[in-house]
């Protein structure tokens, strides 16, 4: 019982964030309410599918951490752009080549490893968390262009469900105190229901069962410029996952090699792969869990398996899965402000102990996390450049991340001659001390 709470605390933690990719697309390229709900509950299942594909650790694929995979932010803009110039079958068949590609290329990412040493996957961390806080406050004001955004019941459905998970956190015991996020997920929905808030129509409309099926919008086509596209966003989920493996490696501290991170690679790509054959989306590591992780301190990969079995479950009873849509925004977010602020945390911590090493230290996290930040808070910065590069720039974690490694290699990876003299100067003068 204790890890199934635990488990369905992780697929409430990432459940907003999975439906919300399927609702804006569907939305967007004019699918009708049947297509809508299967695209909604395919995703979902496909998360779960994608999730047991990365925890296990065999061979040939699996990172072997508690991470939870969920569909991309980064291609959501891409996708509707791809179908609305190529239909929806170009989507698809962009998103089974991208999937094949990372496959394919995930051996030499693994290699890559040296890359990302305790100062660059620090800041990276830091930079999800940050760029993940105007999501929490957006959600807890009500969610972004909501007609009552910021009304005082929002508000107050928010905050109030944070200070009930911190007075939980602050006071509660053992297993209370360990699922405080889910129990302030029910405490602020039972709230909204008393003051009109919460709404059963989804439930009430949903079916019972819902069977999925391979190319159900049809067979796919391939356009290049849409396989570039879609590319270039699986390109940009590694980079996000990659910082997600870190954290998590760092809280369950198992050290990550070259092999392990080739092998949490291919798992990504097999998920992609999937999500084209069955039209859902492309995947990567949701950073809101990690989060969560660390606010609970259980890392057991047998509550993620719990988890990823209840979200299969979910996409085959859409009934069922909309239950958990009837929590409110506001207090959805009020839970995500202490989420992600945990990532924040963590990505701090990781920072801790390298960021006195020296002053080139310093200059990296200072201009990785200010991009990150920056691009994150004025995204049309870059509005002019072609929309394939904006993929790339308009991403605050990419942007922060891809300065990181960049500045990394600048001051420790590239010799400098000014520290070449000085190492040269060291032993000469204790060849004359001696």
């Amino acid at each position: 019982m204790k890890t199934a709470a635990l488990g369905f605390q992780h697929v409430l933690a990432m459940y907003a964030g999975a439906i919300l990719v399927p609702l804006i697309v569907g939305e967007a390229l004019g699918l009708t309410s049947e297509q809508l709900t299967y695209l909604v509950a395919i995703d979902i299942l496909m998360c779960g599918v994608a999730t047991i594909l990365q925890i296990v650790n065999n061979r040939f694929f699996g990172i072997g951490l508690p991470v939870v995979l969920g569909c991309t932010f980064t291609a959501v803009g891409p996708m509707i752009a791809i179908g609305a110039q190529y239909g929806i079958s170009a989507i698809y068949g962009a998103i089974i080549v991208s999937g094949i590609f990372v496959v394919l290329i995930s051996g030499f990412f693994g290699k890559l490893v040296r890359f990302f040493p305790p100062v660059v996957t620090g800041t990276v961390v830091t930079i999800i968390g940050i760029t993940l806080i105007p999501v929490a406050i957006n959600n807890l004001g009500g969610g972004q262009g909501a007609s009552d955004f910021g009304s005082f019941v929002n508000m107050a459905l928010g905050f109030g469900t944070l200070l009930f998970i911190i007075l939980m956190y602050r006071f509660a015991k053992g297993f209370m105190k360990s699922i405080s996020i889910l129990i302030g997920l029910f405490a602020g929905t039972v709230a909204a229901v008393f003051i009109g808030k919460v709404d059963f129509s989804a439930v009430t409309e949903a079916s019972y069962f819902h069977m999925v099926q391979p190319f159900y919008f049809g067979t796919p086509t391939f356009e290049w410029s849409a396989i570039i596209t879609m590319i270039l966003v699986a390109m940009v989920s590694l980079v996000e996952s990659t910082g997600v493996y870190f954290a998590l490696s760092d809280i369950t501290e198992k050290k990550l090699n070259e092999k392990d991170l080739s092998k949490g690679y291919r798992a990504e790509g097999i998920a992609i792969f999937l999500g084209g054959i069955f039209n859902a989306f492309q995947y990567t590591a949701f950073s809101q869990n990690v989060g969560l992780i660390q606010m609970t301190g259980v890392k057991s990969r047998k509550v993620i398996m719990v988890a990823a079995v209840m979200l299969i479950t979910l996409g085959f009873i859409p009934k069922i899965a909309a239950l958990t849509t009837i929590i409110p925004t506001s207090v959805l977010g009020g839970a995500m402000v202490a989420m992600f602020g945990m990532v924040i945390a963590q990505g701090i911590k990781m920072l801790s102990s390298v960021i006195t090493d020296s002053p080139e230290n310093s200059m990296i996290i200072a201009c990785s996390v200010g991009m990150g930040l920056g691009v994150t808070v004025v995204p049309e910065l870059f509005a002019q450049l072609p929309s394939s590069v904006q993929i790339l720039t308009s991403n605050g974690i990419v942007a922060g991340s891809v300065t990181a490694i960049a500045l990394n290699i600048i001051f420790h990876m590239i010799p400098s001659k000014a520290k070449v003299t000085t190492e040269q100067e060291a032993v000469t003068l204790t060849k004359q001390e001696a």
